[in-house]
C-alpha cells in the first residue's frame, strides 16, 4: 500500500509540478479540468448513478469546463459573484452536516447530482482563476489546505478527546480541528514574513484589510475545509463507499483528495474580491 502510495503521489507531482509551473495557465487549466471530469464521474456513481449515466455526465462537466476556458472565464479577476458560493458553501454545508448521513439519501437524485456538478465546477473554476492570480496566490491556498490537515492529523493523534462528528468521520477531534487553525495561522505569519510583494492570500488580506479580517478569513477558511471533507465522507457513508473511487491506488478517488478543496478555493476569491 504505501508503495503504491508514493509511486501514485510521484505521477500526480510530475503531473501537477509542470502545470502550475507552466507561463500558460491554460495547461492547468486544462490538467485539473480532465481531474474534474473524473471527480464528476465518481459523483455520480456515489449517488446511485448507472455506468453510462456517470460517465456521460462526467464528460458533460468536462466539457461545461471546457466551455468556460474557451469563453476566457478562467481569466477573469475575483468578482463579488463569489461571495454568493461562499455563501452557498457555508450555509448548504452547515445544513447537510446537521442533516447527517440519513439526510442525504432522502433528497432527489437528480437534485444530489445537479448539486455535484455544480459544486465540481465552480471549485474547477475557482482554481483556474486562483491560478491566474499567481503561483503564489494558488499556492498559499494550496498549502492552507494541506497545512490544516496535517496539523489536525497529528494534533488530533496527540490531543484528540472530543469527536468532531462522531457518525461521519470518527477519526475526526475538535483537537485535531484545533491544531489544523493553529498550523496555518503559523503558516500565514511565516508566508507573510517571507513574501515580499505580498501576492498571496495571507498578502492580499493583509494589505487590504489588516490582521483582523486575515485572522477571521483563515479561521473560514480552515473551518470550511474540514465542513468539505466531512461532506463528501458524508456522501460516501451514505452510499456505504470506503473510497469515491480506486482511480488512484493507494489514495482512493479524486473526489477523496479534493474534498477540502472545493469550498475553500471559491471561498478565498471571495476574500480576495473584498
Amino acid at each position: 500500500m504505501l508503495k503504491q502510495r508514493v509511486i501514485t503521489a510521484l505521477v500526480l507531482l510530475g503531473l501537477l509540478i509542470p502545470a502550475l509551473l507552466a507561463p500558460d495557465t491554460r495547461w492547468f487549466a486544462l490538467l485539473t479540468l480532465a481531474f474534474i471530469g473524473a471527480a464528476g464521474w465518481e459523483w455520480m456513481r456515489l449517488n446511485g448513478a448507472a455506468s453510462g449515466v456517470a460517465v456521460a455526465l462526467g464528460v458533460v462537466l468536462a466539457a461545461a469546463c471546457a466551455g468556460a476556458l474557451a469563453a476566457g472565464w478562467t481569466q477573469q479577476p475575483p468578482t463579488p459573484a463569489w461571495g454568493l458560493a461562499a455563501a452557498a458553501w457555508v450555509l448548504g454545508g452547515m445544513l447537510t452536516l446537521r442533516a447527517g448521513v440519513a439526510g442525504w439519501p432522502r433528497l432527489p437524485r437528480g437534485l444530489r447530482m445537479a448539486l455535484g456538478l455544480l459544486l465540481l465546477w465552480l471549485g474547477w473554476l475557482a482554481l483556474a482563476q486562483a491560478r491566474a492570480l499567481g503561483l503564489n496566490f494558488i499556492l498559499s491556498v494550496f498549502c492552507l489546505v494541506w497545512m490544516a490537515d496535517i496539523a489536525a492529523y497529528f494534533g488530533g493523534r496527540r490531543f484528540g478527546r472530543r469527536k468532531l462528528a462522531l457518525t461521519i468521520s470518527p477519526g475526526k477531534s475538535w483537537e485535531g480541528a484545533i491544531s489544523g487553525l493553529v498550523g496555518v495561522l503559523v503558516l500565514a505569519l511565516l508566508w507573510l514574513t517571507l513574501d515580499g510583494d505580498r501576492s498571496s492570500l495571507y498578502g492580499r488580506l493583509m494589505a487590504a484589510h489588516g490582521p483582523a479580517l486575515l485572522v477571521v478569513g483563515v479561521l473560514l477558511l480552515v473551518g470550511m475545509s474540514v465542513v468539505g471533507d466531512l461532506f463528501e465522507s458524508l456522501v460516501k457513508r451514505a452510499a456505504g463507499a470506503k473510497d469515491s473511487s480506486t482511480l488512484l491506488p493507494g489514495h482512493g478517488g479524486v473526489l477523496d483528495r479534493i474534498d477540502a478543496l472545493l469550498p475553500v478555493f471559491p471561498i478565498a476569491l471571495a476574500l480576495s474580491a473584498l
